[in-house]
């Protein structure tokens, strides 16, 4: 994948796979299938930028980007940030590339330790890649919690005694820690309330700025990835179905999936709504299995384009997989009716 823009690339993601097995017996386990989370993923994050990544829950958003930072070793594809292929790295030569990519995590709740004082949260990265020990980590810590907007005297209070916006910027201080420049947003505002999402969305901009950072952010709510994302990649049952930049992917989708999700998106003035309401697309049936996708087009059991696209193209969505391919500058879709 090439890029028509003059930043450079930092991420660089090709045929990227995260199958998990399924097995049968007690004792002797026999390998009888597998769950494709992931399942070939071609994309590329270039430094400065933010790539929103959006899809309905189940269809392999997070584990991507637990893949991505070999959380998850992938089953298949290459991973090479700045220049470094991570899926052959192991051990020390790993963790010391782990300084420079980091992840805020989803539930501020369950990804904090409740046995640990938030200075020993923050300040663990810290000692664990030799940065600081002592009063200089001491020191480090209560910077970290003063940049993200936290009282720095709170360094020896524990996480219950925190709210969940609070909570979430403590999450942001431990990723903060190490002075990474890349950081996978693992939906880091869908379990908090309205009002503290943006809060939480406004600190993550602020930072970004300030410290020339690179996110990729998993959510599922498409008016907030608007508003933070350079790119956007639209994901469906392990793959990436188009992927573009806000104002195009927005004005003009192409995908069925795309023109699905943005139809549903709720606009707040009545009128533009019911108007609206006549172009909608509703699309019927469940998501398949990913131990089971279909043969062709992973979305040809609900598309609403199929039959358009069989009699323009001549090729069966049900037996052939489309391509994703550049159709326009930085405008990748798999739809056998731009192919």
């Amino acid at each position: 994948m090439t890029t028509n823009g003059q930043q450079e690339i930092l991420l660089n993601v090709s045929g990227l796979k995260m199958y998990f097995p399924i097995t049968q017996g007690i004792i002797f386990q026999r390998h009888v299938g597998d769950i494709k989370a992931v399942d070939g993923l071609n994309f590329f994050i270039r430094k400065g930028e933010t790539l929103g990544l959006v899809g309905e829950s189940g269809c392999g958003k997070s584990t991507t980007g637990r893949a991505i930072l070999q959380l998850y070793r992938p089953t298949a594809g290459t991973v090479e940030f700045k220049g470094v292929e991570l899926t052959s790295l192991k051990g020390e030569s790993l963790r010391r590339m782990r300084r420079h990519m980091q992840m805020i995590f989803q539930d501020p709740y369950a990804s904090l330790n409740p046995r640990m004082t938030v200075g020993s949260i923050v300040g663990e990265p810290l000692e664990v890649h030799n940065i600081a020990t002592g009063k200089e980590k001491r020191e480090r810590v209560r910077e970290l919690l003063h940049i993200v907007g936290l009282n720095p005297y709170f360094i020896n209070r524990y996480p219950h005694e925190f709210s969940g916006g609070q909570r979430q910027r403590i999450g942001v201080a431990r990723a903060l820690a190490v002075q990474p420049d890349f950081i996978v947003c693992d939906e880091p505002i869908s379990a908090l309330d309205v009002s503290i999402q943006a809060q939480v969305i406004n600190l993550l901009e602020d930072l970004q700025e300030r410290f020339g950072l690179t996110y990729l952010f998993i959510a599922h709510d498409l008016a907030v990835v608007r508003h933070i994302s350079d790119r956007i990649a639209v994901m469906y049952l392990g793959k990436i179905v188009e992927l573009t930049d806000r104002k195009t992917l927005y004005e003009q989708p192409l995908h069925p999936y795309t023109q699905a999700l943005l139809s549903a998106v709720p606009i707040p003035d009545p009128r533009k709504e019911l108007e609206r309401e006549k172009h909608r697309v509703i699309l019927e049936g469940d998501v398949p299995s990913p131990a089971h996708p279909p043969k062709g087009c992973n979305f040809c059991t609900r598309c609403p384009a199929k039959e358009r696209a069989l009699k323009e193209t001549g090729i069966n969505c049900d037996e052939v997989e489309p391509e994703f391919k550049e159709i326009a500058p930085d405008h990748w879709v798999a739809c056998h009716l731009y192919n």
